[in-house]
């Protein structure tokens, strides 16, 4: 055994963005696409939170040829002084040390957005390159970064009237996967901080096109433009949203909610800007009062007899899209992806704002009242109804195989961190996947024909539906107030359907059942998709396996010019035998699997509306925009 030792020596210091080059996760959570794309809502934030210290009206993205980002405010300028501690400018401080802004107790910034207060020094410390312009106390002011650190001090430039900040950086590919930026991506997530901070004016350009692209974002309503945008493909009950906004020492806080005719519940809940996907005080206060208010109301008027029970808070939400924003001096997050928030004077100051405000608008609009509480009574119907179909999906055990489906293959391992389950289009393709799979961790659940589309359809109907009773029995969580994650008989749900038209709307039609139902398992990692190929090349006594267009022109451009191949077109799943469909499809150590996640809420929402609702044009228009440059659905 070799000689180690353990002294002082080997204690490594990392000073400076050191830290942040050597372990990058810790700061951006990864260094995949998302943790790209966060760089450019760290150097945003700080100028949001200019605009919500008043001193910012217009912010400006410029995604270059080269894959760099420019983003330019018309705030204040970064101080360009010396910092007393550190003898180094503003800029300088700003830019090179972690924790270092306004917003740490001092009087720079009431409110601000950003998360942590890591900032840009990360953007700079993740960068082969960063440009910073300030223009502020009558000159234009001008530093450069590679890598974190500084390549010429900072220096005057120019003469400037003008105020603001501008900074110009290159993701460094020596630490990301990819440099290449997401058009969607950006928008989606520019769009929602223009929804949050009424009247900022957030412009997104693209050159990395022949023509190039540009988008504004503003307005002049704020949340009640963004519930309106939120609902613009559904049917309202009321016409315009409810809006309710209130200050006081706990802080500032906006409420805005309108109510559909279908049956899917969107409340997303804001603090300081950040999507607090977990909730937290602020969603609990919006809860309970809308409840408690509702219910009030509906006795008063005599919808509700004294012998009938209250209204449950889910059949209130029914049909709700809301928008719950906050504003405050000191946010204190929570939760596994510090994104819940616990600050407990929130809870009492939104439920006050919301009992308040409702009442008021129920007792003075009659009309949409009624609809509202009517809405709400017909929800509740429907879940009594549900209830029978509903006692058919729960679980005596959590491998009680009395009531599990009969139609499943179960694995003979019992450990559902260890297994997984593969549902499967079609009988044909689910005889080929049991003959397949290793037995000891892979289920396999054959789903005939395509699903029930639960965008269109109430939880009643869903719960009568036969394919979608032998899902929930099979994963043995249970469905929406009686879901409960530890119950799931697997960790890896991986939904396997053929590389075609109908194959990608069946697996949309699951998806659309978890996101509506079970959201918790995409929230935890549990949803995956499976990638079967597309082609097969054979040649000699040698084959390989093409998924893409793309990879089968590589592949025989490989081949010797000589060879004689054979390509096979695989049409369906059934179309394996056992054997291709484990090498390609099933084998941990040869497959590709898509993992599903909800990074970004709004967009994942839009898209299962334009795709499964009731309109047909915003389902066209999806599908011609996206046609070329996705296969799978990964929302």
């Amino acid at each position: 055994m070799p000689e180690s030792s353990y002294s002082g020596k080997d204690i490594q210091v990392l000073e400076g963005l050191e830290a942040v080059r050597k372990r990058p996760g810790m700061y951006i959570g990864t260094t995949g696409p998302k943790g790209l794309h966060h760089l450019v809502y760290e150097v945003v934030d700080n100028s949001v939170d200019e605009a919500l210290a008043g001193y910012c009206k217009n912010i400006d993205i410029a995604i270059h040829q080269d894959d760099s980002v420019t983003v330019t405010d018309d705030g204040r300028g970064i101080p360009v002084d010396s910092v007393p501690k550190y003898k180094k400018s503003g800029v300088e401080v700003a830019l090179t040390i972690l924790h270092a802004g306004g917003k740490f107790g001092g009087s720079g910034y009431k409110v601000s957005g950003g998360l942590h207060g890591v900032g840009v020094s990360v953007v700079n410390a993740l960068s082969s390159r960063l440009e910073i312009e300030v223009k502020r106390d009558g000159s234009i002011w001008e530093m450069a970064f590679e890598r974190g650190k500084p390549v010429a001090s900072l220096k005057a430039t120019g003469k400037s009237k003008a105020t603001g900040t501008k900074i110009t950086f290159w993701a460094d590919p020596e630490v990301f996967e990819t440099t290449e930026f997401s058009w969607d991506t950006l928008a989606s997530r520019m769009r929602e901080t223009a929804f949050l901070n009424k009247n900022l004016k957030i412009t997104l350009s693209d050159e990395r096109e022949l023509e190039p692209r540009k988008e504004e974002f503003r307005y002049a309503g704020g949340i009640i433009d963004f519930v309106k945008y939120l609902n613009e493909k559904k049917e309202s009950l009321h016409s315009r949203p409810i809006y309710f906004e209130s200050e006081g020492p706990e802080g500032v806080a906006e409420v805005a909610l309108q109510w559909n005719t279908g049956y899917s519940e969107t409340v997303l809940a804001f603090a300081n800007n950040i999507n607090t996907h977990e909730g937290g005080t602020h969603l609990d206060g919006f809860k309970n009062a809308l409840t408690r208010t509702i219910n009030d109301y509906a006795r008063r008027q005599g919808i509700l007899k004294e012998k009938d029970e209250n209204l449950s808070g889910e059949d209130i939400r029914e049909g709700l899209t809301a928008v719950v924003s906050v504003k405050l001096n000191e946010p204190q997050f929570e939760g596994q992806t510090k994104t819940k928030l616990g600050n407990t004077e929130m809870r009492s100051f939104v439920q006050s704002i919301v009992t308040a405000g409702l009442a008021e608008y129920l007792e003075e609009n009659p009309k949409p009242a009624r609809a509202i509480v009517s809405k709400s009574t017909q929800a509740a119907k429907a879940r009594a109804a549900a209830r029978k179909a509903r006692e058919l999906t729960r679980r005596k055990g959590l491998l009680e195989s009395s009531t599990l489906p009969g139609k499943l293959a179960d694995c003979s391992v019992r450990e559902a961190a260890l297994t997984e389950i593969y549902l499967v289009e079609g009988d044909s393709a689910g005889g080929s996947a049991k003959q397949a799979r290793d037995r000891g961790f892979q289920a396999i659940l054959p789903l005939r024909g395509k699903i029930l589309n639960v965008e269109k359809a109430g939880i009643n109907r869903a719960l009568s539906s036969e394919e979608i009773q032998a899902m929930i029995t099979a994963l043995g969580t249970g469905i929406q107030e009686e879901f409960d994650l530890e119950q799931a008989r697997y960790h890896k749900v991986i939904i396997m359907t053929d590389a075609d038209v109908d194959g990608a709307h069946i697996r949309c039609l699951i998806l659309t059942f978890f996101y509506r139902y079970m959201r918790e398992m995409i929230d935890a990692g549990y949803i995956y998709i499976a990638q079967p190929p597309l082609y097969k090349v054979a040649y000699g006594k040698k084959h390989e396996y093409a998924y893409t267009d793309k990879e089968l022109q590589a592949a025989l451009r490989a081949l010797p010019e000589s060879t004689k191949y054979t390509i096979q077109r695989y049409k369906g799943l059934g179309e394996m035998n056992p054997e291709q469909l484990w090498e390609t499809t099933m084998d941990p150590d040869r497959r590709t699997l898509l993992q599903v996640s909800l990074d970004d809420a709004m967009a994942a929402e839009e898209a299962f509306i334009d795709l499964m609702g009731d309109q047909v044009e915003p389902r066209k228009l999806f599908i011609q925009r996206h046609a070329k440059s996705v296969r799978f659905l990964d929302v």
